[in-house]
């Protein structure tokens, strides 16, 4: 999508660009010197930085490659449409180019007469017969609000220099509002002749620039205006929605002016509200008094109605710390006639607040708060500083942005299911063996040889492949989490880990272990506060055989558990019914089986082999022991769902709250 102008203007005649070619047809049709459009035609033509690609100048003005900024590349093309930019441009010599900036908002060129031809095509018939050989022609481009005061001439429908009285002033004001409401960036085109006389440097002198920039300041005569368009890319308005619903709060800063910055932003989706209620800075008062009702975020759940502002860079110099806080408060926010430096502070004054901050940009102007922001976006079609400064680049669509927010999350989820899926088994189910048996003198039910298994083979696997889970259906309708509060390891983690999942398998896997014991006609009691003294009636070498079955059953019991366990950490919220691991492309995780059927290998290499049974004190399981355990990993299962339906049927109730 690229800048293109639509509309022009000639004192407070607008036109269209076909509206223009008739009338400078029309103009030369009269044969009675009016060329108005002309003159607009040539300053849009030389006050531009804009160059055609010699290569592409054989194709059609639409498809030529134009070396320089999107505005003037807009600007140019509408020239050429006019008429060929060369013939203007061998007609006068530049001297001086002051480059467009972001603090003046204009660009200056000045030029000597190189061809007579040339005061036809940028003069009114007067100033032409004026004009003298050494004579210098000042032109410049650049914000209306800024330039229209410097004006005080203008030329009119036909082509001839007139004060500019209040009524035309008015009559302009009132079309850029216009324009700029639209959406369309107006560019206001003047110049201004100075004589040999006027002029005390020669262009190679350092004070040639202060000469101009002092002339610049008064007396222009004001041309004419273009409004350009800049549409948005196609995806915007969607990548809007989607994160404002992903509880991202989205703003443009921009160097617009501001009725051309809110229409784009309405266009885009950035505001929502209609025209009047948009705030103004007048709504920020400065003191402390609270904030409207509109803007409080309490912990009422009725929905509050969106609050959206715009605020210009000059307005924001004049903010106090107060009024800083009420703004940043506000869902939508539009920064227009921003510096870099306004820029830079709008990121730092977010950051203060505790609000993490994505900046996006492409301009060299764009490179200091791309580097101060929290995540820096550039696009891949801008500058290389900025490209430099950013932490991401969007090489072709913006809606990346989209995937980078979802797979952030999906990291940050993976990693909790992770950590989730390993403490049960692999810290609290191994922690209780020991403290029994310095506590209670039971003995050590679990060797630490299988401790040691579990935490390097059997739950390696099914951690790994966690990595693998795809994004749940929920994760961009989540409200983004705070780094100071969300932490990775929280206590809803370990509530989950270690009170629920942890206690279950624990007491399972305790359970079954003495049960076999009992079976074996060892009762619990001659254990209890024993610290490894037997009775005179059990065989010291039988009680050691029977404890390396019952510590193989613990190792087995936690394996076949942390299965159920392994499918239902899958998901934070939803039911492994709406996330199945099979069956459904977008949540398939057919990697878990494999781990679990690496788990059960595991299992058979450890305990079943004669030469590891003798060595490490391991022993075959009865083959029931592998069954009950399955019995005890689907109830964990079916408590989850029941859990997880729980929360998303009552997200605000206590166990809501405690959810991981």
């Amino acid at each position: 999508n690229k800048m293109h102008v639509t509309k022009a203007a000639i004192g407070a005649f607008d036109m269209s660009v076909e509206g223009s070619r008739d009338e400078m047809i029309r103009q030369k049709n009269a044969d009675d010197g009016q060329n108005s459009v002309s003159q607009l035609r040539t300053i849009a033509g030389l006050c531009n930085s804009g160059n055609f690609d010699a290569a592409t100048y054989h194709l059609p003005l639409h498809d030529r490659k134009i070396h320089g900024d999107a505005t003037d590349q807009a600007i140019l093309r509408f020239s050429e449409s006019l008429g060929p930019v060369t013939e203007v441009r061998e007609s006068w010599v530049k001297t001086f180019e002051l480059a467009f900036n972001s603090k003046n908002k204009y660009m200056i060129r000045t030029f000597t007469l190189a061809d007579r031809v040339g005061l036809d095509l940028a003069l009114s018939l007067t100033e032409a017969n004026e004009f003298r050989q050494n004579a210098t022609l000042l032109t410049i481009k650049g914000a209306p609000d800024v330039l229209i005061g410097r004006c005080s001439m203008f030329v009119d429908r036909d082509g001839v220099s007139k004060p500019l009285d209040e009524a035309t002033r008015f009559s302009i004001s009132c079309m850029k509002d216009c324009w700029s409401s639209q959406g369309k960036r107006v560019i206001l085109l003047a110049r201004k002749t100075l004589g040999h006389e006027q002029i005390q440097s020669i262009p190679t002198d350092a004070k040639f620039e202060d000469e101009i920039m002092e002339h610049s300041r008064t007396g222009l005569t004001f041309v004419g205006t273009v409004g350009i368009v800049d549409p948005p890319r196609d995806e915007i308005p969607s990548v809007v929605s989607i994160l404002r619903r992903a509880g991202i709060r989205i703003f443009m800063v921009t160097g617009d002016f501001a009725l051309t910055a809110q229409a784009i932003a309405a266009e885009c989706g950035v505001i929502t509200n209609p025209p009047g209620a948009v705030k103004t800075v007048t709504a920020l008062t400065r003191d402390e008094v609270s904030a409207p009702s509109s803007i409080n975020k309490s912990s009422d759940l009725t929905p509050q109605p969106v609050t959206s502002i715009v605020v210009s860079g000059p307005e924001l110099i004049t903010l106090n710390e107060c009024q800083w806080d009420k703004l940043c408060r506000y869902d939508e926010i539009v920064f227009a006639r921003t510096t870099p430096e306004q820029k830079l502070r709008i990121v730092r004054e977010f950051q203060s607040r505790d609000e993490i901050v994505g900046m996006t940009g492409d301009g060299v102007n764009d490179a200091p708060s791309l580097k101060a922001a929290d995540i820096g976006i550039a696009l891949g079609s801008g500058s290389d500083i900025a490209i430099e400064a950013a932490d991401m680049v969007l090489l072709e669509s913006f809606s990346a942005i989209v995937h980078a927010v979802q797979y952030g999350r999906v990291v940050f989820d993976n990693l909790k299911k992770t950590i989730a899926y390993l403490l049960p088994a692999g810290s609290f189910s191994e922690f209780w063996p020991v403290f029994g048996n310095v506590i209670f003198g039971l003995p050590q039910i679990l060797s630490s040889f299988l401790m040691i298994i579990i935490c390097c083979f059997t739950d390696c696997a099914a951690a790994i492949v966690l990595a693998y889970e795809a994004p749940e259906a929920d994760v961009l309708l989540r409200r983004p989490r705070k780094p100071k509060v969300d932490r990775l390891v929280n206590w809803q983690l370990m509530l989950q880990t270690y009170a629920f999942i942890g206690v279950l398998e624990s007491i399972a896997s305790f359970a079954m272990a003495f049960w076999y014991l009992e079976r074996q006609g060892i009762p619990f009691s001659v254990f209890w506060f024993q610290y490894g003294a037997l009775p005179d009636n059990l065989d010291a070498d039988f009680v050691a055989s029977k404890l390396a079955v019952a510590s193989s059953i613990y190792f087995v019991n936690l394996v076949v558990m942390q299965w159920f366990n392994l499918l239902g950490v899958r998901t934070r919220r939803l039911s492994i019914f709406q996330h199945p691991p099979l069956f459904k492309k977008e949540t398939r995780n057919w990697l878990l089986f494999p781990a679990m059927g690496f788990a059960l290998v595991m299992v058979f290499f450890w305990l079943y082999v004669p030469e590891f049974q003798r060595v490490l004190g391991t022993a075959e399981v009865p083959v029931e022991y592998f069954f009950l355990p399955g019995a005890f990993g689907l109830a964990i299962l079916l408590l989850e769902e029941g859990r997880k339906y729980c929360i998303r049927a009552w997200p605000n109730s206590l166990l809501g709250r405690c959810a991981w």
